[in-house]
């Protein structure tokens, strides 16, 4: 399989860093943004300064508008633009190439996994996941990043995190897709959650307490879906929880730490906030809980706050009345 071409369909700031990363693993690369416009101002300055302002791109990024044919297809869009750009594409496009889907999130109706969704569109690709502590600006300075990329067969899977790996990214080959998949997605929900402790001032034992709860539904989830626990102890479970559910720079975390200082959803929204996927992933969380028969009290709890049905007090009061139990 040749993968020396790469295509990296998202012009944010995480495809903009997953192309930088591309190309310094020695791959030649075509970021695909929205306009013509935008790519004539990127390969004009070798910078996208609306994603990322002042990273300087590498000479083997060339920006187009259009998706041309490579070894390589990497989808960087939001997890509920997926199907909507899928839809777009021409499926020949992607037949028999290897789709590195980096989104962090489920489907809102279907409940889909990002794989599921390629799978209806482009049932030829060969979807693999791609996920871990990774933050774009990182990313794209070449700064150390860890991350997995699981997919169904082990070979391909080791080839491709070979292809993508550079001098400070580093994929690490897996198969268990879906823990992978269940990991990105709940994450970001367990992340609002821990801002909304910082935004309400309830200190750093309960935010501590409630990542460790919050692992613990995670590994709940994943193995009623067919997953295996033992991925949560890597790089997409532990290592992004730990990332995603302390840091500030988490767009997740900014967003719930407004909601814990008592601002609605839709206000926040409003105000501009930078896009959250873990507000459109809770109540698609909460109903694949639901759906599962597991008791996941977290995620319906942050379901709640986003839909503004409850507030920050009301739940934990709930959260610390619930039954005592045995922790193992």
């Amino acid at each position: 399989m040749r993968l020396e071409t790469v295509a990296v369909i998202g012009g944010g700031a995480w495809g903009t860093a997953l192309a930088q990363a591309a190309a310094m693993a020695g791959r030649s690369v075509a970021l695909v943004v929205r306009t013509n416009r935008q790519a004539e101002a990127i390969n004009a300055t070798h910078m996208n300064e609306a994603a990322l302002p002042g990273q300087v791109l590498s000479g083997r990024i060339v920006a187009m508008s259009q998706l041309a044919q490579a070894d390589i297809i990497v989808l960087a869009v939001p997890a509920q633009s997926t199907r909507t750009l899928l839809n777009d594409l021409d499926p020949a496009l992607l037949a028999g190439k290897p789709v590195v889907l980096s989104a962090k999130g489920l489907e809102t109706g279907t409940l889909a996994r990002q794989s599921e969704i390629l799978r209806d569109m482009a049932p030829e690709a060969l979807g693999f996941v791609l996920s871990g502590p990774s933050f774009a600006v990182d990313v794209a300075a070449g700064r150390p990043t860890a991350v997995t990329l699981a997919g169904d067969d082990a070979s391909e899977t080791s080839a491709l995190a070979l292809a993508l790996a550079g001098p400070s990214f580093r994929p690490y080959a897996a198969d268990d897709r879906i823990g992978v998949e269940i990991a990105g997605a709940l994450k970001n929900v367990y992340a609002l959650a821990c801002g909304a402790v910082e935004g309400a001032n309830l200190g750093a034992s309960a935010r501590a307490a409630l990542i460790a709860r919050g692992y613990a539904e995670m590994a709940r989830m994943v193995t009623a879906m067919g997953g295996s626990a033992h991925t949560l102890t890597g790089l997409a479970g532990l290592g992004d929880l730990a990332l995603t559910c302390t840091s500030v720079q988490s767009r997740n975390y900014q967003f719930g730490m407004a909601l814990g200082a008592g601002r609605q959803t839709a206000e926040v929204l409003a105000s501009g906030a930078k896009l959250a996927e873990g507000v459109a992933t809770a109540p698609v969380a909460a109903a694949l809980a639901k759906s599962l028969n597991v008791d996941a009290p977290l995620i319906d709890a942050v379901d709640a706050v986003v839909a503004g049905t409850s507030d920050i007090a009301s739940i934990v009061a709930g959260l610390m009345s619930r039954p005592l139990k045995r922790e193992i």
